[in-house]
């Protein structure tokens, strides 16, 4: 009798095994048994298909030159015009959209081990307890094919595999960023090397596979399919690509047949780009010390530009094919589709090198658009989201109750909200922790030996409403930046001058906002820097609600009431005692502040 229960058991494991690994096998290969389960079928819960790309801007217009992304997608969808990330680098910003979770949270704040990585990501217990495991959970079938995190690799694969997934397809370390020479690893397979092959059209062939495999399940499908497009080619000589390993920047790689796409584009050259002449200042810490590029390297920029152009292109062909099988087999209409970035970037804005990690707009706003049932389409949403909002939106669109550990909220996909709605936030949170890489040929260090920015920690906030709009950061130096971007849109004037005492500020020019002195906006900002920059779960969400218990204040707006003033000049300041390149709360000075009750500042709270 105990023989044949162990068998029945294996039976039983081996068959669930079949279910959850086999499927998206090609079509000789073994096919998932049929397992009878009491989730819906996918002809009534919708299927989602999320596209993650790596590395693409918006406000340096790449959309534009993506027709197929504008004719499927932002024609027939939502366009979200104020849409930011949270920390404007992949792998913690990957690990934020598949969780819900702010960077200090996940505490992975780094592409690479001790803070960062895959390594990091599992030590944290994650790989159990993020998106695809509570799809599975859910009755989805769920399947991944392109990039996952950084630092994994070829020799840590399986250590453990990742969670959990019906049948998955990733690109690895140190080969993730070779355009040319690119290895992908499935399911439970060993590494594959594609040397010679261009990897976005690896990638379409497996994307495609595994939605055609998917609409043939009796399930719904998530699938996430993550391009390494438009990131610059990266070759690594000595292992995985980390901060300090012997790495080589250099432009994309395009297809051949995209090589003489866009021969006479240029950056655009806005106000922000390559300037003449410092703002007051306009950037802060490192970013102060930037050379004004000579002509070359402006010439070699525009280069790297249209080659990110010619990258996306075989992205915007994939679009229009999964268009296609959708059509083909009849589910468009009861399918999502989802299309944003890991982060923003830059190229020659305030001086800097191609890259990202810093605060600017150009690396916090990234294209978001969805398409899919009860969505608007041709209709661009103003609301603020950020990438903490995406896997509530995805949990929203799955009709799954929301977890209490979010730190966001689900974006107003089906209007049901909007950017008028009074309890819709207005803030988004923006960290980032170590170092910042310039990318390219030129840098202050020559073209040989690229300069790695060792101080680039901050912390900071980005109010955006029809009233103000403004951008409030604490670097690890503890300098400061304010930039009120309705004035400002290009941020070459930073308003907060350390040099000035705070009854100097109502003497700047420019220096009142909403009719109030810099002074008193900033004692506002930085007390909601403070709540942000450790929230956790509904406080991340309501951060007004900490330093105002009685739920008065909603916005900063409201937060500027004169009877408030004693209460914020008292506030605890956002300060950091030495920098850090992870998150090691010690070292991010004042964690608490007061709160306000019956007109009174009472101590900390909790």
């Amino acid at each position: 009798m105990k023989g044949l229960s162990i068998l029945s058991h294996l039976t039983v494991a081996f068959s669930i095994a079949q279910k959850t690994f086999a499927f998206g096998l090609d079509d000789e290969q073994q096919q998932p048994l049929g397992i009878e389960t009491e989730h819906e079928r996918h002809d009534t819960k919708p299927n989602i298909i999320f596209i993650l790309v790596d590395d693409q801007d918006l406000l340096l217009d790449s959309i534009s030159y993506m027709p197929n992304l504008n004719k499927h997608l932002t024609q027939q969808g939502t366009f979200y015009r104020n849409h930011f990330v949270t920390t404007a680098i992949c792998c913690p910003s990957r690990v934020s959209i598949l969780t819900g979770r702010l960077a200090h949270n996940t505490n992975v704040t780094d592409v690479s081990p001790p803070y960062g990585g895959y390594p990091k990501f599992v030590e944290r217990g994650f790989n159990d307890n993020y998106l695809p495991v509570w799809m599975q959970n859910a009755g989805y079938n769920t399947l991944y094919t392109g990039k996952l995190f950084n630092a994994h690799t070829v020799d840590n694969y399986n250590m453990p595999f990742p969670n959990r997934f019906n049948s998955s397809d990733f690109l690895l370390d140190p080969y993730t960023y070779s355009y040319l020479n690119s290895t992908y690893q499935r399911d439970f397979e060993p590494p594959v090397s594609y040397e010679g092959r261009y990897t976005t059209d690896i990638l379409k062939e497996k994307a495609l596979g595994f939605l055609k495999s998917a609409i043939d399940h009796e399930d719904p499908f998530f699938l996430t399919i993550a391009p390494v497009a438009p990131h610059s080619n990266v070759l690594s000589n000595d292992g995985p690509i980390v901060p300090g390993a012997d790495l080589s920047f250099s432009a994309p790689i395009s297809a051949e047949r995209h090589k003489h796409l866009f021969e006479n584009v240029k950056i655009p050259r806005t106000p922000n780009f390559n300037p003449d002449e410092k703002s007051k200042p306009s950037g802060v810490n490192w970013i102060k010390r930037m050379p004004k590029q000579n002509q070359s390297n402006v010439n070699y920029n525009d280069h790297f530009y249209r080659q990110r152009l010619r990258a996306l292109q075989p992205v915007d062909e994939l679009i229009s094919e999964i268009i296609d099988v959708l059509n083909e087999k009849s589910i468009l209409d009861n399918t999502y589709i989802i299309y944003t970035s890991d982060n923003g970037y830059h190229i020659g804005q305030h001086r800097l090198q191609a890259g990202k990690e810093c605060g600017f707009e150009e690396d916090i706003r990234v294209p978001f658009i969805i398409r899919g049932p009860g969505i608007l389409p041709d209709y661009e949403e103003t609301a603020v989201t950020t990438h903490i909002d995406i896997a509530p939106t995805i949990f929203d669109i799955a009709g799954l109750p929301l977890r209490s550990d979010f730190d966001g909220t689900p974006m107003p996909f089906k209007h049901e909200l909007n950017s008028s709605d009074p309890l819709r936030h207005e803030h988004v949170t923006v960290e980032f922790w170590g170092v910042a890489i310039p990318e390219g040929k030129f840098n202050t260090l020559g073209p040989e030996n690229p300069e790695i920015i060792l101080n680039n920690t901050y912390k900071s906030v980005r109010i955006h409403s029809s009233e103000y709009d403004l951008y409030y950061s604490v670097w690890c130096s503890n300098e400061h930046q304010l930039y009120d971007l309705k004035n400002d849109p290009y941020e070459l004037n930073n308003l907060y001058v350390e040099s000035k005492s705070s009854e100097d500020y109502g003497d700047l020019e420019n220096g009142v906002i909403l009719g109030v002195s810099l002074e008193k906006v900033i004692n506002r900002l930085d007390a909601l820097l403070l709540v942000l920059k450790s929230c956790q779960g509904q406080t991340c969400i309501r951060p007004w609600d900490v330093l105002h218990p009685d739920g008065n204040i909603k916005s900063l707006k409201d937060a500027l009431e004169i009877q408030y003033d004693d209460f914020y000049h008292v506030q605890s300041k956002v300060s950091f005692s030495r920098c850090e390149y992870g998150y090691i709360p010690d070292a991010e000075g004042p964690q608490t502040g007061f709160t306000y009750r019956d007109g009174l500042a009472w101590h900390h709270w909790v």
